[in-house]
């Protein structure tokens, strides 16, 4: 799903939830080669209905209104509905530019459904903070519950939403809480050291979809290997017991270790293993259908467009190698654009692995020494048994 018109969702320039990032994105990605022969979708804004379905009528007209060119910024604004400070700043368009991203979500949703497609990928999507009748986190419309509300309204019983960006998918999480067909898991820094602060391992679901929540607050600091053993103790074996029909991901790379508003420390080739990782869950539990969306990640030049162009070659299965080089014509772009920043020369952060950053990362062991394992032991408690699954089995 793309479009130039993306572009429009722009808070600014000093904002860190720069359009740049996706615009070098497709830069590189048309470069590497990565987009040849692919027809792009080009989104239509977001159906009224289904946009007045998961935000509150009273905010849609506090958004219509800020997105005026003469809007001013008031009070109740700030107070009521979130817009108009510093992290969602209102903007000329913003209406507008919202309902595009959340169109694009939704437009990838149905080429798979409709059978174009088994996988569809959006990098301008992933605002999953936004919730129903306010702003939040550079968030307007949240795109990730307008794909899942279409996809239920589709007749669809069961998706599973994965969400691998830094900060915790709340605005996901809440829309569908109490909600047992839709099953949410957050992989996140831990909220008593990030916001937005909620997350924790016992929010396991509201009444009637118990276990339908799955939160894993990784500690600060928390590398590829460590990351890895901890989604492989936990993830796979909920997606199995759910059975999901359709695998929706919001593949935010604020866990990236240059990151500046976070603290994990993930690399470029951690996150092209997340993506291979969720390629295969899709395929093993999900009949192969997988709507990738974008996220965070505020290292414009340096990580966002290598790691998003690895997810673009991932759902294209068009895997990159990390030694690939990145093009000539896109590192001399960036060094005109960020005279100061090292350019990247390959499409790798460490060329002595494997290539999937992690590389063989040992199993979890049922162990609680490392805090990685204490994370992993929390989340394992309170949800396996809603699954019937054993929390101390390391089968399971």
């Amino acid at each position: 799903m793309w479009d130039a018109d993306l572009l429009g969702y722009d808070m600014g320039a000093s904002h860190p939830l720069t359009p740049l990032r996706l615009d070098l994105t497709m830069r590189l990605a048309r470069e590497s080669g990565v987009l040849d022969e692919v027809s792009l979708v080009r989104p239509t804004p977001v159906d009224e209905t289904l946009l007045a379905g998961i935000h509150d009528h009273a905010y849609l007209a506090a958004v219509r209104a800020a997105s005026e060119p003469d809007a001013e910024v008031r009070p109740e604004l700030i107070a009521r509905f979130g817009l108009g400070t510093v992290d969602n700043p209102i903007f000329p368009g913003m209406h507008q530019a919202s309902a595009l991203i959340a169109g694009g979500s939704v437009a990838g949703a149905r080429e798979i459904i409709e059978g174009r497609a088994d996988r569809a990928v959006h990098i301008a999507g992933g605002l999953h903070h936004a919730m129903a009748g306010r702003a939040a986190g550079f968030c307007v419309y949240n795109d990730c519950v307008a794909a899942i509300t279409w996809l239920l309204e589709q007749g669809l019983e069961r998706v599973a939403y994965l969400d691998v960006d830094v900060h915790h998918g709340d605005g996901v999480q809440a829309a569908f809480h109490d909600d047992p067909r839709v099953l949410t898991v957050s992989v996140h820094q831990h909220p008593t050291t990030l916001w937005p602060g909620t997350g924790s391992p016992d929010e396991v679901g509201g009444p009637g979809a118990e276990g339908r929540t799955v939160n894993l607050a990784l500690p600060p600091g928390t590398d590829d290997a460590g990351w890895q053993r901890a989604f492989h103790a936990v993830v796979p074996s909920v997606l199995a017991a759910f059975e999901p029909q359709l695998l929706v991901t919001q593949c935010g790379v604020d866990t990236h270790r240059e990151d500046p508003l976070a603290d994990l420390a993930l690399t470029v080739d951690g996150h092209r293993a997340i993506y291979r990782t969720l390629r295969d869950l899709a395929r093993a539990h999900a009949g192969g259908r997988w709507l990738a969306l974008g996220g965070g990640g505020y290292s414009p030049y340096r990580v966002v467009p290598r790691s998003w162009t690895h997810l673009l070659a991932v759902v294209l299965d068009r895997d990159l190698r990390p030694e690939t080089a990145t093009p000539a014509g896109w590192q001399a772009h960036v060094a005109e654009l960020a005279p100061d920043v090292p350019v990247p020369a390959t499409m790798s952060d460490d060329l002595r692995g494997d290539g999937d950053g992690a590389g063989s990362f040992p199993a979890w062991d049922g162990g609680v020494s490392h805090p990685v394992d204490r994370a992993v032991s929390a989340v394992r408690r309170a949800v396996f048994p809603l699954y019937g699954l054993d929390p101390h089995d390391r089968r399971d």
